[in-house]
This record gives structure tokens, sequence and C-alpha cells, in this order.
């Protein structure tokens, strides 16, 4: 039995942090779902711009849409969704077999919107009704500005993948926002089965001090504030509050682990998978990680419900001279910054194929 099958059969899922019509048009995402246990996929503005930068595959598509009057952000939407949607209807029997609880695929909102309630909830409303599929995750950022919007998407019934989490605490007010959405249409009278995961990026945070800290602790933190959240997730699951949730109809928001391909190539390919086991959660990685695991990958023991080590790891980060809450809010922001600088080059580089369309016969 494979690696990617024994994680998948300790009980957590395998998304793919990738998209492009390539995978879906030369069968290699089918591929990864027969063979690679691989039950979701993630997308966000940086993928979709190495995408359609690097790939001949859209071209048609943006033609069709030139001559059609369309450009820009209603250009790029057009063929996102077109993709999301095919790759949501190759993991549609794995979403009826789970219940609803697996087979999954992710958009985007504009990161532009990363600072703006109001047109964060409409975009994502909007975007939902279009792709039309019950798989389809909205990802909407955990900013402050963010938390509202979660919370009413959720009380109008649009799956959320709650994205740029660096911490337990912005994990914790990013649950309580969606979890104020599913007691809403219970006082409401409505299905609060709402599927939600909350993205908690880790390699970053082991980018961001591997020059402020000692050899022993490098490539610790990331996965230390894993486990610590892990565990505010176990805690949260187990409290009255969710519990009466829960006796209502609702099913658990989901933590998924965001930003697992390893950035220190002194450190093992799949050091980010192996550490993060554990059951009822979600493993999103890029593809070289995911065939770097499948090839020689092992399955770690899953991770512990109180955090493990966790605190004392975060603990000897502190003593070294790294503010963990500070960095945790700079990570959010660099994150939101890094989406909005490849958001604006993805459409520089659609309006350049649209101009090249424009002029063709």
């Amino acid at each position: 039995m494979g690696a990617t099958r024994r994680l998948h059969d300790l009980g957590q899922s395998i998304w793919l942090d990738n998209i492009t019509r390539d995978l879906l048009t030369s069968g290699t995402l089918k591929r990864y779902i027969d063979e690679l246990s691989v039950t979701g996929l993630t997308s966000n503005p940086s993928i979709f711009e190495q995408a359609l930068k690097k790939s001949a595959a859209y071209d048609e598509a943006i033609r069709a849409g030139v001559k059609a009057g369309r450009t820009g952000e209603e250009l790029f939407f057009d063929l996102a969704l077109d993709d999301l949607a095919r790759a949501a209807d190759l993991f549609r029997p794995v979403h009826d077999r789970t219940a609803g609880v697996d087979g999954f695929v992710s958009l985007e909102v504009s990161p532009l919107l990363a600072y703006d309630t109001q047109s964060t909830l409409a975009a994502a409303k909007a975007l939902h009704a279009r792709a039309a599929r019950p798989n389809l995750h909205i990802k909407i950022p955990g900013t402050k500005e963010g938390l509202p919007a979660i919370e009413e998407a959720t009380f109008a019934g649009v799956p959320v993948n709650v994205t740029l989490l660096f911490s337990r605490e912005q994990y914790l007010a990013a649950a309580d926002a969606w979890l104020r959405g599913v007691e809403r249409r219970i006082a409401a009278g409505l299905d609060p089965d709402v599927r939600s995961v909350a993205s908690v990026f880790i390699s970053r945070w082991d980018v961001s001090v591997a020059s402020k800290v000692p050899a022993d602790l490098r490539n610790r933190l990331g996965n230390a504030i894993a486990r610590r959240t892990y565990a505010a997730s176990r805690a949260l699951q187990g409290s009255p509050r969710w519990l009466r949730a829960q006796n209502a109809g609702a099913r658990p928001q989901r933590v998924l682990w965001a930003s697992t391909g390893t950035k220190d190539p002194s450190a093992p390919d799949t050091l980010y998978v192996k550490a993060l086991a554990a059951p009822y959660t979600v493993n999103t990685v890029p593809e070289a990680t995911l065939l770097a695991f499948a090839d020689h990958g092992d399955v770690g023991a899953p991770l512990a419900a109180d955090g493990g080590d966790a605190e004392e790891i975060i603990a000897r980060h502190a003593r070294a001279g790294v503010d963990v809450d500070a960095l945790a809010a700079q990570l959010q922001e660099d994150g939101a910054k890094a989406f909005v600088k490849s958001w604006n080059e993805l459409l520089e580089g659609l309006a350049r194929k649209t101009g090249a369309a424009g002029k063709g016969p």
C-alpha cells in the first residue's frame, strides 16, 4: 500500500494545491484521484497566474471570451470557473460517497477585496451561484474585515474555505465567525450543515525565522503552530457550544494545512506531510510534494489532541527572540499582499493574451 493511501486510511484528506487546464485535459488529475488518493483541490491567484503564463491551453477560450466582449476579472473568472467546475465534477463521487465531507474544490474571491467586507460577501455569493456545484468552496481570507463576510456567507449557505490563517488565535476568530453563521441558520430554522475548512499556513513560519533561530530549531516552528492550532480545534469541537450546534445537524469545520511544500532544500521534501497527519483534517499539497510523498513518503504518528510539545517549541522560539503573535499578524498581512501581487500579474498576463487574441484572425 502506498504512502498516500496510508495517509488517506488514517483519516486525513489529501488535496492538490494546483489546477491547470492541462491537468484536466491530460487525465492527470483523474489519475491522481484514482492512484494517489487525492480527494480535493485548492487554487489561488498564484496558481492561476502560473497556469495562464505557462500554458497555451487557455488561448482558445480567451479568444472566445474576447469575441464575446469579456476582459479582465470577468474573463478570468469565466476561465477559472470552467476549470473548477470540471474538477468539481471529477471529485463529485468522493463528495457523494462521504456525504459531503470531502471532494471539494476551492476558488478565491479577488484578493483586492481582502479588507472589504461587503464586496467580499457579494463576490462569494455570486461566484458560488455561478459555479452551481455543491462541492465548491469559496475562499475568503481570515482577515479582520473578512470575518464578517465569513459569517454572512455561511448564513447564506455558501461553503467557505477560510484562507490566510497563521495562528491559533486567527483560526479561533475564523472558526467563531463560521460558527456564528451556523448558529444563525439554526435560529432561523435553516439547514445548519454548511461545510467549511480553515486553512492554516505552515511553511512560511519556518522561512521567516530561519536566520533568527539556532540550528536545532530550524523548520520546527511551523509544525508547532500547527499542533497548537490542532489542539484548539479539538477543544472547540468538544465544547458545549459546538455540541449544541452539532446536535441541531451541523458538521464540524475541518482544519486544513496549507503551504506544506518544503522551502528549505536541506530539509526533507515531505516534512510537512509526515508531521501533520491527523484524522478529519486536510493537507493540501503542491504537485511536487504529492509526487514526492507518493514515491518515498512515510506517515507519521497522528497529531496529539493536546498539541504535544507545541508550547515547549514555541516557548523556545520566544526565548530566541521570535514574537509569535506579531509574526502571525505580519505573515497574514504579507500573505494578502502576495496574493494581490499575483492577482495583478495574472490580470496583466491575461491582458497581454487578450490583446494578442484581439489581433488574431
